[in-house]
């Protein structure tokens, strides 16, 4: 195949994509906005599913790289109640067949599996625009590259979806906000024990503490919030200990032990993380030299854990699309669009319900029942 292709975006979709078509003997550049790997931090641990995230890193010749990257028994899920009490507690499973990675050395297998040249980093992609038959897009620094297929795996708010479609991601009402307790802090010992080996999950209407343990002794999660963005975005965290005090007061009448997973929180300027997602029927019509893969094409909640995983079986089914029509570009690209409004659908539903259950008026119970539903699936 001689046509052009220009992928926006190093995350896991576009990377996937990339490899998947580079063992197939075609090119593909990958335009970064961030300048370089190391630009920012990749979040935490990521379950990866034997549905579509292993089939799509067995498609990039990587399966056994990843399987290398396996974090054992780190699945264990502890669900408590505002007061402490244990309502679930499941142990790691060291042969789950969704195991944990971390997200940053995920990402750092697929960049190191392509070549250098094949990522340019700093390119943040500002308009994309029809040029004859091909797309060119410019990017802030002024330069510009002109395809026969342009790919938006730009995530969340993706410049080249409002090319395609005119949907935008909604608030969900939830918010997230990162905590952390560094190994080897004076608290992380206690804190830890409070967590077991692997996710605590203390769940409430409206709220919630969320804390993994991970195997060097260090702690990092999330508080969440069932409040107005603006009002999240409002807290002044210049004096650390002050923002923190707000959102542990949210938390009153809860255990003092889960509420010092807020108040002890190492973190000066925590990053938020508003929870948005796309609408969940979200289609859009063939336009030519144009598509999605991943959060893009699909934002959703993270409380199904499907995310990373449909971003690299995205990009692999895109890449396999291609491959399977090398004449003819937009066969391929609606044979893919066709398979990805279908599969997402469900999974989009399932994320939106998932995260009701976490933080509606039925929590911390509905939590209890949606992870025993996950090991024994009522017939």
């Amino acid at each position: 195949m001689s046509k052009t292709i220009g992928i926006i975006g190093a995350g896991l979709g576009g990377l996937t994509l990339a490899r998947v078509l580079q063992l197939n003997g075609i090119e593909a550049t990958i335009f970064e906005a961030e300048p370089s790997p190391r630009a920012r931090p990749q979040g935490g641990l990521l379950d990866i599913h034997e549905h579509n995230g292993q089939p799509a890193l067995k498609a990039a010749g990587l399966y056994q790289e990843f399987l290398k990257l396996i974090r054992p028994a780190e699945d264990a899920k502890r669900v408590v109640d505002k007061d402490g009490a244990i309502l679930l507690d499941m142990p790691g499973n060291p042969s789950s067949p969704r195991p944990e990675v971390n997200r940053g050395e995920l990402r750092a297998m697929l960049l190191g599996s392509l070549p250098k040249m094949a990522i340019r980093w700093g390119r943040k992609a500002m308009s994309i625009a029809a040029v004859g038959n091909r797309r060119e897009v410019v990017f802030a620094d002024g330069s510009a590259f002109t395809a026969d297929l342009i790919v938006g795996a730009d995530g969340a708010w993706s410049r080249v979806r409002p090319v395609l479609t005119g949907a935008q991601p909604l608030y969900s009402g939830t918010c997230l906000i990162e905590i952390a307790h560094p190994a080897g802090d004076r608290d992380v010992d206690g804190l830890a024990a409070l967590i077991g080996t692997g996710t605590l999950m203390a769940v409430a209407p409206g709220r919630g503490i969320i804390a993994h343990r991970h195997a060097d002794g260090s702690i990092s999660g999330y508080v969440a919030l069932n409040r107005p963005e603006e009002w999240i975005r409002s807290i002044d965290f210049s004096e650390a200990h002050i923002g923190r005090e707000v959102l542990a007061a949210q938390f009153e009448g809860w255990a003092r032990h889960l509420v010092d997973f807020i108040t002890r929180s190492a973190l000066d300027r925590p990053t938020l993380r508003p929870i948005y997602a796309m609408p969940v029927a979200n289609e859009w019509s063939r336009i030519p030299g144009l598509t999605l893969v991943g959060d893009a094409a699909h934002l959703m909640s993270p409380f199904a854990g499907e995310g990373a995983n449909l971003a690299m079986y995205d990009g692999a089914e895109l890449a396999r699309a291609i491959i399977g029509h090398p004449s003819d570009m937009e066969a391929a690209l609606g044979a893919y669009e066709r398979a990805l409004f279908e599969r997402t659908r469900g999974v989009a539903e399932m994320s939106a319900r998932n995260l009701e259950l976490f933080f509606g008026e039925t929590a911390p119970h509905s939590v209890v029942s949606l992870f025993r539903n996950l090991v024994s699936p009522q017939i």
